[in-house]
């Protein structure tokens, strides 16, 4: 009880999550107080007179509209704030491109795969109207490849195998999807997911399916926020919030994730993504209350405690 604690005495987005994930008590009332208090407030305080955050849609890295809305999206803030749907209408109106995706980068007139995972993630989350979501679903089932995910690069330089940064996004934000009740292609969006999940896994989550070895150290660290990037601590926390059964080829993940655990039983965020941000949540080699949150959501689901 002594790490459930620490973390109630975070952030109010994290004392709303560990109630809610692991307490299993819902508090409504302190979810509401997100957008009035602590990070979330500081994010929604961000917001520019022209209704984007940062420069534009996507630039700059981090603190553009995307990755903010992303951002306010995972602390879990209400749906229905006003300010964020005012801004996910302007992104659906000014920022599709000629494939239906959101395309909001320069003159480039292919959508990134990636980017509208995460578009589908967050847009589902905030409640965006179906008819704005159509496109968006059509561009993604378009670029799914036939190793069974997705890769950002596979519309613009002819990438051949999936990517796990990619899939991973498109796997979040079909979740969001399916959650929020929307139904359009829904089954083919539900065979994607398969196919996706078992592409994460055939690779145990961070190993070349090849070889073994270990495709990308980086996979191992935990950073938060998580932003574009892949790591183990990130797909496991997807795989435990969209009740994806016990997996063996989970173990080698787990395993790292248990690693890192210090004596306190809390985790350490080993680093930032680089880029310019509002402000850090937490202090890089400092104990991370996002990190600690999210290995125990894991591990309690898939019951490892040790």
């Amino acid at each position: 009880m002594e790490i459930i604690s620490w973390l109630l005495a975070g952030d109010i987005s994290i004392k709303y999550q560990a109630y809610r994930d692991l307490l299993s008590i819902d508090k409504p009332l302190l979810r509401k107080k997100i957008e009035s208090e602590g990070w979330g407030l500081k994010l929604l305080s961000c917001r520019l007179q022209n209704g984007h955050w940062g420069k534009s849609f996507y630039q700059p890295k981090w603190t553009s509209s995307h990755y903010t809305l992303l951002d306010l999206k995972n602390l879990n803030i209400s749906p229905e704030n006003k300010a964020i749907r005012e801004t996910l209408s302007i992104i659906f109106e000014y920022e599709k491109g000629p494939d239906g995706g959101i395309c909001p980068i320069g003159t480039i007139q292919k959508s990134d795969v990636c980017v509208n995972g995460m578009v589908l993630n967050y847009s589902s989350y905030f409640q965006v109207k179906e008819e704005f979501l159509k496109s968006v679903v059509d561009f993604l089932l378009s670029q799914k490849m036939s190793d069974g995910g997705f890769n950002c690069h596979s519309n613009r330089i002819g990438a051949i195998h999936s990517s796990l940064h990619t899939t991973l996004s498109v796997l979040e934000g079909i979740y969001e999807y399916k959650r929020n009740g929307y139904t359009y292609r829904l089954a083919e969006l539900e065979k994607a997911k398969l196919e996706s999940q078992e592409f994460i896994l055939v690779h145990k989550l961070f190993r070349s399916d090849m070889t073994g070895k270990i495709i990308n150290p980086n996979f191992l660290k935990l950073c938060y926020p998580p932003r574009w990037y892949y790591d183990i601590l990130k797909a496991m926390d997807y795989f435990q919030s969209a009740y994806v059964k016990y997996d063996n080829r989970m173990d080698d993940a787990i395993e790292v994730i248990i690693s890192k655990r210090n004596k306190d039983g809390q985790w350490k965020l080993p680093a930032n993504h680089p880029g310019q941000t509002h402000f850090d949540m937490e202090k890089p080699g400092n104990p991370s209350r996002w990190n600690t949150l999210r290995a125990l959501r894991v591990l309690n689901h898939y019951k490892k405690d040790e």
